[in-house]
């Protein structure tokens, strides 16, 4: 994903605060309980200061051990809740950030999928959303939960002895020069991390994406190269940022275990020289030990927020990439629905700025009803036509219509509810059949199913599958023949009783007598609909009532096959390719 797809991202505080405010009074609840408890540690030194007061002067010590209790009973209850209540809280900001992500990358442009790996994008959702838990915990309620507990324990470490406290603090200034030294060195392995991992994951999708060509060539060991070499970037990045947050956490740790040393030594001549007394000392000391907790949270937070703020920005920059605007779903039309009428005028487009173009002023008219038949030479632009009725992209100049109306003005759910679409390989998604089928009506019913079973001639791969029409097809429906699956997506496309049909080489994996069924049954569909078909094989050009010769992304001809065989050399030089090819 190149830096000139996405716009530049907010800061990454910014970004966590975007994600954890619908959760705010959840979070704010399980701060306010760290802050009790860490209120509740912070009494104990003073308790212990009385304790130790009334054992020098023989007075009774069981109030005070009577309080030190309690206060030990309500910071274990108080954490052990307010631990639930932000672990609770870290999952549900996790959530919404998966379901936002998902919900977006589930209405990108398809040319933003073009220029993205599956699988880093993949990743995001995944790995990235993870660290937000983390980070909302560590990282934002640490930061803030830490640094007031900090405050308030060097307010009473002034209030109990101000030298040592200058003593304390000397130390830990030092401490934080050196970690401002270390942050920004986090952020950058924790990034490239993260970065590693989106591609491991792609070259992890485009391997399984294609698991029997890389067997068949023999490719395993290269293609497990590559893999071990991600992982491997990954593993570097990941211990270089355990590194620096080692160095962090250890940083901090040796300031406190300097301060603990020189506070005693400092504070030992005091008590020599009667400035202070030996339970000032103690409490003092004691403070010295709390200080601990609350540096290293804040230490934590800090390296934590570096290591998030790496994934905040890679979910940002998918949330950034050109999507598709949300819109309600739009009703499938009624049984009498009128067939839509389809034209192109003068549209040139390409699939980049830095490729050529595929078509080069493309014009051609198809009325309602009927069925069109697109031919042409590889390359010569036909999918593409498909591509952009469906509104996948749009052209660079020109216009498209249906039934007259500029297809940009059409909202895109309405615009797809008016079409069924077969696509080239005819994809089957993971699940069962009837999934598949209900893919584009959920709907529909058992009798309507039926119907498009029979009509696509699949009632027999059915009633051959151990659980029917509840059968799972496996991934990419691998448990399906090729032509099964094109059957599929030709019955999954009729169930939708479109208005506009495009069968994009729908038939090309059919044996002759399933094809001429299917043939006989999309003419069948085409006196009610229009049909528009891209076709190599001249069984179907010849049942066309028009025919759209094209090449090189410009149409050239259009006629009936009888027409076009004489006034057009092209299709002329086709139809004996394929004359000689049914003949063989």
């Amino acid at each position: 994903m190149s830096p000139a797809d996405v716009t530049p991202a907010p800061p990454a505080w910014r970004l966590l605060l975007s994600h954890v405010r619908p959760h705010r009074w959840a979070l704010a609840a399980g701060g306010f309980l760290s802050l009790l408890t860490g209120g509740a540690a912070l009494l104990l030194p003073l308790v212990a200061k009385g304790l130790i007061d009334d054992l020098s002067r023989d007075r009774a010590i069981t109030g005070a051990l009577l309080a030190m209790s309690a206060l030990v009973v309500a910071n274990a209850v108080l954490g052990g809740l307010g631990s639930y209540v932000l672990r609770r809280t870290a999952e549900s900001v996790v959530l919404g950030a998966r379901r936002t992500l998902s919900s977006y990358l589930l209405r990108l442009r398809i040319t933003a999928v073009d220029r993205s790996e599956p699988g880093d994008l993949m990743a995001r959702i995944t790995s990235d959303t993870t660290l937000l838990r983390e980070v909302t915990t560590d990282s934002l309620v640490g930061f803030g939960t830490g640094g007031l507990t900090l405050l308030a324990t060097v307010v009473m470490m002034g209030f109990v002895d101000p030298v040592l406290l200058g003593v304390t603090l000397a130390v830990v200034v030092g401490a934080g020069v050196v970690l401002g030294a270390i942050v920004p060195h986090i952020n950058r392995a924790s990034r490239r991390a993260q970065d590693a991992v989106g591609v491991m994951g792609a070259s992890l999708e485009r391997v399984l994406g294609a698991l029997r060509t890389v067997k068949a060539s023999g490719a395993e060991d290269r293609e497990e190269r590559t893999l071990h070499a991600a992982a491997e970037e990954s593993w570097r990045q990941s211990v270089r940022a355990a590194k620096w947050a080692a160095a962090a956490g250890n940083t901090a740790g040796l300031a406190m275990q300097v301060a603990f040393i020189t506070v005693l030594a400092v504070g030992g001549a005091r008590v020599a020289t009667g400035a202070i007394d030996i339970g000032t000392l103690v409490a003092f000391l004691l403070y010295v030990f709390y200080l601990m907790a609350p540096i290293q949270q804040v230490v934590g937070a800090v390296t934590q927020y570096q290591t998030g703020s790496a994934a905040l920005a890679r979910i940002q920059e998918a949330l950034a990439l050109p999507a598709e605007p949300p819109s309600p779903p739009a009703p499938l039309p009624g049984a009498g629905a009128e067939p839509a009428a389809v034209a192109f005028d003068d549209v040139r487009f390409r699939y980049a700025d830095d490729l050529p173009y595929v078509h080069h002023g493309v014009t051609f008219a198809v009325p309602a009803r009927g069925m069109t038949a697109f031919v042409g030479p590889s390359g010569a632009g036909k999918t593409t036509v498909f591509s952009l009725i469906e509104r996948f992209y749009d052209p660079e100049s020109g216009t498209v219509t249906l039934d007259g109306r500029p297809l940009g003005e059409w909202e895109l759910t309405r615009l797809r509810s008016a079409i069924g679409y077969v696509e080239q390989d005819a994809p089957v998604l993971s699940g069962s059949l009837r999934d598949n089928l209900l893919l584009g009506h959920p709907e529909a019913g058992g009798e309507a199913l039926d119907r498009v079973v029979r009509t696509t001639r699949l009632d027999g791969v059915v009633a051959r599958l151990p659980q029917g029409l509840d059968t799972l097809v496996g991934h990419r429906g691998t448990k399906l023949s090729g032509g099964e699956r094109q059957r599929v997506a030709i019955a999954r496309a009729l169930l939708r009783r479109p208005r506009l049909l495009l069968l994009d080489e729908a038939t090309s994996q059919l044996d002759a007598v399933n094809e001429a069924a299917l043939r006989d049954t999309v003419a069948e569909v085409a006196r009610e609909t229009t049909v528009l078909v891209v076709a190599h094989r001249l069984s179907t050009v010849t049942a066309a009532d028009r025919i759209v010769v094209m090449d090189a992304g410009r149409v050239r001809a259009v006629g009936t096959h009888h027409d076009l065989v004489a006034a057009d050399p092209l299709y002329a030089e086709l139809a004996a390719t394929q004359f000689l090819a049914t003949a063989g």
